[in-house]
């Protein structure tokens, strides 16, 4: 059973004014994140016949989903330069610099003209942009789960877990809700033309906003710890920690596996392969993050107090036998897509909201910034980045049952590496 204890200290320890307004600035903040970065993978059946030169609707949409892959594949380098750059000048800063390459590269998609105006420039942008985003990302969720927990008081993990989560499905929410009515206000032909670049304007005013919220962030590490962590200290504490770095890789590589086959894998399917009503497909997508926003709230609530760890084991395993839901789908049919997607909703909900807090609990707070965010864009390059573009394609060569086999893997490696790393280095954040 899962533990239902609940410490008395963590019920009597109230956030202060100061810790919410924290929350609600890097909360909003991973709200852009993810919905620049669903939006991209949403309308990438639009994005890809303006950028890439293709006669096959099919060929231009594996293009923008590789680009989608190559904005993961930096990922890692974005959390080694920024999360190391975390741990020794401070949380604060970092995170302002990564809201705002988010806003930036955004808009520059939102106005780059296509391939008919500009030829192989078009794409190059929109590699290029997606390289800096790529960069910015890799410290963005890591970080800012990192620097949450240390702002609330101990025993307050899993309502960090719940309101970062319910932030991250905010996004997701309005990235397929904005992408839905666009759709439905000028129809698919329009969003094909030039309506896909609404959403991506609407993605960079929004990061005005949390610009401005994020200047007040409070700062969670010291002075003295900022003075006495070197770049070499950094590294030699990820280097003592290695095994939970390895730890992270699956944790993070498996939720975001499930995650991106769910959000972006499925739609992109149903839009491309299997020729289904846009307009439909939004109106789903949209339901989906309902469910995601709502459960994680809810699973917050839960788990505020509680052992993360025996949560954490508990849902990862029924991600096993979940993720073959999607087995259902594998002909034309707006219903199956429907039961596919919403009926494996609950379990993604279960994961996907606990495992950034499992993360930032397996590294000290001297090299946290750093171990968590190189953790996190390994696993986010190597099994979240490619997992939309592998569904794709292995529906396309009428492989369909490769894919739940390989993130059923996936999940059981994470939670091998997980209880390997727990009994050597221990954890440093919950129970």
């Amino acid at each position: 059973m899962l533990d239902t204890t609940v410490t008395a200290p963590s019920r009597q320890q109230k956030l202060t004014p100061e810790v919410r307004k924290g929350l609600l600035g890097l909360g909003l903040g991973n709200a852009l994140e993810w919905y620049d970065w669903m939006v991209f993978g949403l309308l990438s059946a639009f994005i890809g016949p303006n950028f890439f030169p293709s006669s096959d609707p099919l060929s231009a949409t594996l293009n923008t989903l590789a680009v989608f892959a190559v904005g993961f594949a930096f990922r890692p380098l974005g959390g080694v330069m920024l999360g190391t750059l975390a741990d020794r000048i401070g949380r604060r800063r970092v995170m302002l610099i990564s809201i705002s390459t988010m806003a930036v590269t955004t808009l520059i998609i939102a106005i780059t003209p296509g391939y008919a105006h500009i030829g192989a420039w078009a794409g190059a942008i929109l590699v290029a942009c997606r390289i800096v985003q790529g960069v910015s990302t890799g410290i963005e969720a890591p970080l800012s789960t990192a620097h949450a927990v240390e702002l609330v008081p101990a025993g307050r993990e899993g309502l960090v877990a719940g309101v970062m989560s319910f932030y991250v499905n905010l996004g997701v929410l309005l990235a397929s809700l904005v992408s839905f009515l666009c759709s439905l206000m000028i129809g698919g032909a329009a969003m094909g033309e030039w309506g896909w670049r609404i959403p991506f304007v609407i993605g960079a005013v929004f990061g005005i906003v949390v610009v401005y919220l994020r200047r007040a962030l409070p700062e969670t590490m010291r002075p003295e710890e900022l003075s006495d962590n070197t770049t070499r200290a950094v590294w030699t504490g990820v280097r003592k920690h290695w095994l939970s770095v390895v730890a992270i890789i699956f944790v993070v590589g498996a939720a975001q596996a499930y995650n991106y086959a769910w959000n972006v894998g499925l739609p992109a399917a149903a839009r491309s392969n299997f020729k289904e009503d846009p307009t439909a497909v939004f109106a789903l997508t949209t339901a989906l993050g309902v469910v995601l926003v709502i459960g994680s709230w809810v699973i917050g609530k839960l788990t505020d107090g509680k052992s993360m760890s025996r949560w954490f084991l508990w849902t990862r395993a029924l991600a096993v036998p979940a993720v073959f839901l999607m087995l259902m789908y594998v002909q034309p049919g707006i219903g199956g897509f429907a039961v596919v997607l919403l009926g494996g909703s609950v379990v993604l909900v279960l994961n996907m909201t606990l495992y950034n807090v499992i993360s930032t609990s397996l590294m000290p707070k001297n090299c946290r910034g750093a171990g968590v965010s190189l953790g996190y864009g390994v696993g986010v390059a190597l099994f979240g980045g490619t997992a939309s573009y592998l569904l794709v394609w292995f529906q396309s060569v009428n492989a369909n049952w490769i894919f739940p086999v390989y993130v059923a893997v996936l999940s059981v490696l994470s939670i091998v590496f997980y209880l390997l790393a727990r009994r050597v280095n221990g954890i440093f954040v919950g129970k």
